[in-house]
C-alpha cells in the first residue's frame, strides 16, 4: 500500500521532517550547545557575588545599630523615671529649708525622703529649668511628684504658701495648740503649748502678775505661712486680740463696768464657754456682774470643767476647792477659761439690764429690793437658757430642765 497522501506539498514536507528527525537523532551534542539558565547570581544582583566579609560587616553594624537604639531607648526610658516616676502623687508632706542650705544637701535629702529618685539626675535637670532659689522655710512636696512639679514648689518662697486654719470660739490655748497641729503638718502641737507659756511673749491686756496667755489670742480663721514658726502664730493672734479689745474700747472698761480689761476678758471667756444661743450672751453678763456685785459665788459650770479631767463627774469637780471652782469661792477665777470671740467681749463690756419690775420674773422678789437677773439654766435642746431674779423661781426652773432630759 503507497504512504502517499496524493498531495505534492504534503507528501514533500513530510519527507523534510522525516529527515530532520533522523538527523536529531544522530546528533551529539557539545557543551556550547547546552543553553545556560541564568539567575539573579549571575548578573551580580544576590550576594553570591559579594565577599563574605563585606556581608558579615553588614551584618554587625546593624546589629550594633540596632543594640545602640536598645540602649539609647533605655536609657531614655531610665532617665523619665528618674524625673517622672509616674502613679499618683501622694500625699503632700512637710520639707524643711534651712539656713545654709545647698542644692546638694537638699537634694540629697530629698532622695533620702523618698520625695525624688535620684540627687543627681535632679540636679542636672535643675540646672537646665534654671535652678532653684532656696530660702530657708516650710515646703510641702509630693513624694514621687513629677520633677517639674517639685521645683515650682521649691522656686515658690514660703511666705508665699499659706494653710487656712480655723480657731472657733471658747478654744482653750491647748484646743488650738491640738488643732494647729492637725492642720500645718510642718508645726506641733507641743511647740506651740511651749510658745504660749513663753513668759517673754505678752498681751497689753496681761497684768504684770499672769504669765498664762490663757483668754489673750483671739480665735479666728488664720494664713498660715510656710515660713511661720509656733511663736509667729502666737504673736499674731495676741496682736489681733489686742486690735479687736481696741476695737471694742476695753481700754475703757474700768469705766464702764468697774472692772480691768483682763478681768473683763475672763468674764467675756466664762460667757463665751456659757452661751450657746447669741440673745443669751449680754444676759448671763449682767447675771455675773449682779452676782460679783453681791459677794454671790458665780456658780458657773463652764469654770468647773477648766483644766480637769473630761471623764470626771460634776459631782466629783464640785467637790474639788480648787482656784477654778466658782461654786466653792467667790469672785472671778484666775485666768480666763477661753479664748473669747468679739460677740462675747462686747457682751461682758455691755451687759444687759435688769428686768423691769413688770417682768414676770419679778413678781416673786421681795419687796423693797431690786430685781435682778440672778440665775440662769438649759430651757431647751438648742442651748436657750431661762433666766430668774430669785432662788425659788431658779429651782423650778431646774426641775422643768430635769423632766425635759437638758441636764446631766
Amino acid at each position: 500500500m503507497s504512504n502517499s497522501t496524493g498531495d505534492p506539498l504534503i507528501d514533500k514536507e513530510s519527507d523534510v521532517l522525516g529527515g530532520v528527525n533522523e538527523l536529531a537523532a544522530d546528533w551529539e551534542q557539545d557543551p556550547w550547545d547546552i543553553e545556560p539558565v541564568v539567575s539573579l547570581d549571575d548578573v551580580g544582583v544576590t550576594p553570591t557575588l559579594v565577599p563574605k566579609s563585606f556581608r558579615l560587616l553588614v551584618r554587625a553594624v546593624f546589629l550594633a545599630s540596632l543594640a545602640l537604639v536598645l540602649v539609647v531607648g533605655l536609657a531614655g526610658l531610665w532617665f523619665v523615671r528618674q524625673i517622672n516616676p509616674g502613679g499618683v502623687a501622694s500625699v503632700p508632706g512637710n520639707f524643711t529649708i534651712n539656713e545654709g542650705d545647698t542644692l546638694t544637701s537638699v537634694t540629697e535629702r530629698l532622695e533620702n525622703d523618698g520625695i525624688i529618685v535620684n540627687a543627681g539626675v535632679f540636679r542636672w535637670y535643675v540646672a537646665r529649668k534654671g535652678g532653684i532659689v532656696l530660702l530657708p522655710g516650710y515646703y510641702s512636696l509630693k513624694p514621687h511628684d513629677t520633677a517639674g512639679n517639685i521645683i515650682r514648689a521649691l522656686n515658690t518662697p514660703p511666705a508665699q504658701t499659706f494653710v487656712k486654719v480655723t480657731f472657733p470660739e471658747g478654744f482653750t490655748i491647748d484646743q488650738m495648740a491640738e488643732r494647729l497641729g492637725l492642720k500645718v503638718p510642718y508645726l506641733s502641737t507641743e511647740d506651740f503649748t511651749l510658745a504660749a507659756a513663753d513668759k517673754t511673749i505678752r498681751s497689753e491686756f496681761q497684768p504684770d502678775d499672769v504669765t498664762s496667755l490663757e483668754g489673750l489670742l483671739f480665735p479666728d480663721t488664720y494664713q498660715v505661712s510656710g515660713d511661720d514658726d509656733e511663736t509667729r502664730v502666737i504673736k499674731r493672734m495676741i496682736q489681733l486680740m489686742e486690735r479687736v479689745g481696741r476695737q471694742e474700747k476695753i481700754n475703757e472698761s474700768q469705766s464702764r463696768v468697774g472692772y480691768s480689761a483682763y478681768k473683763v476678758l475672763i468674764i467675756a471667756s466664762m460667757i463665751e464657754r456659757e452661751a450657746k444661743v447669741p440673745q443669751d450672751r449680754a444676759k448671763i453678763a449682767r447675771v455675773i456682774y449682779n452676782r460679783l456685785a453681791l459677794g454671790m459665788p458665780l456658780e458657773i459650770d463652764a469654770t468647773l470643767l477648766y483644766g480637769t479631767d473630761p471623764q470626771a463627774t460634776f459631782a466629783d469637780l464640785k467637790a474639788v476647792d480648787g482656784p477654778y471652782n466658782t461654786y466653792a469661792r467667790k469672785g472671778l477665777p484666775p485666768t480666763p477659761i477661753a479664748n473669747p470671740g468679739r460677740a462675747s467681749i462686747s457682751a461682758a463690756l455691755a451687759p444687759a439690764p435688769d428686768p423691769p419690775l413688770s417682768d414676770a420674773i419679778c413678781q416673786g422678789a421681795p419687796r423693797g429690793t431690786k430685781c435682778q437677773y440672778l440665775y440662769y439654766v438649759l430651757a431647751d435642746a438648742e442651748g436657750r437658757h431661762v433666766f430668774a431674779a430669785t432662788y425659788n423661781q431658779h429651782l423650778a426652773n431646774v426641775e422643768k430642765a430635769r423632766v425635759a432630759g437638758l441636764l446631766k
